[in-house]
């Protein structure tokens, strides 16, 4: 690693200032990313910003119509909390899935979701659930929030504060996952939310996306048959040494029919 000097601030304000002070900063929230590049010397901030002291980005609240969850809670937090799993199981089973016990009790939400990896689960959860992202200077649909690969709206310096999730009347999270990573080669959130249904994909493009014509027909029939027709266009989505796109788009139909199928 290069030299870097090292703070951990205790309020939003104090990090922020920390931010604009630095020639080159960077917040660290699980590590799960930013450490390994260090360690291979792909960055080189001036100051690293560890959030795990602010206390407005910890913890999970439940309420009848909504889950919130704090920036820094971790996976493990997520998968173990009996609130989460009675509010929204599937988002509890999603968390539970994401890596290793190491991984899981060391990477946040909002690690993840700033970072946007295309093979993340979270995106899924965010875009299928239809949740906000609550940031240090405003709301984001999450629909917004993610714009591309590794990409998302959040400008230099701002801060994801906590994700809102509305409770929905059913959903489902199904997963191939690398054997290896346990990233996602394909996953598909399903939920029928109080505005409809939702089926949002991770892990098959560049970032996270939801299947209209699945919505449609799981709207007029839930159930797996009425979307095993249903085929997704391979034309944008990733391949690489795990997966061509064309199994991928096959893929976003398996899990999709598995995750109906669960909930019906």
């Amino acid at each position: 690693m290069y030299a870097f000097d090292y703070q951990r601030p205790n309020a939003l304000a104090e990090a922020a200032k920390l931010f604009g002070d630095g020639e080159d900063a960077s917040y660290i929230a699980g590590g799960q990313t930013i450490i390994p590049t260090l360690k291979q010397r792909l960055r080189r901030p001036s100051v690293v910003i560890d959030l795990g002291a602010i206390p407005e980005m910890q913890g999970i609240t439940v309420s009848a119509a909504t889950v919130t969850i704090g920036a820094m809670t971790c996976h493990a937090d997520v998968a173990a909390s009996a609130d989460v799993r009675r509010a929204i199981p599937a988002l509890a089973a999603l968390a539970a899935l994401i890596g290793d016990p190491q991984v899981r009790n060391r990477g946040t939400l909002g690690g993840s979701i700033a970072n946007n990896d295309p093979a993340a689960d979270y995106p899924a959860a965010l875009v299928g659930l239809g949740a906000t992202v609550h940031t240090s200077q405003r709301q984001i649909g999450a629909e917004e929030f993610f714009t591309g690969m590794f990409e998302t709206a959040l400008q230099p310096g701002e801060l994801v504060v906590k994700v809102v999730f509305p409770v929905p009347k059913r959903a489902a999270y199904k997963k191939l996952c690398n054997p290896a990573s346990r990233y996602a080669v394909v996953g598909v959130m399903v939920a029928e939310t109080a505005s409809g249904i939702r089926v949002a994909v991770t892990g098959a493009g560049p970032s996270v996306f939801r299947v209209p014509a699945m919505e449609a027909a799981l709207t007029t029939s839930f159930a797996a048959d009425a979307i095993k027709r249903i085929a997704v266009p391979a034309a944008d989505l990733n391949g690489d040494m795990h997966a061509t796109p064309e199994y991928r788009a096959h893929l976003i139909g398996v899990m999709a029919a598995r995750a109906v199928a669960e909930i019906a």
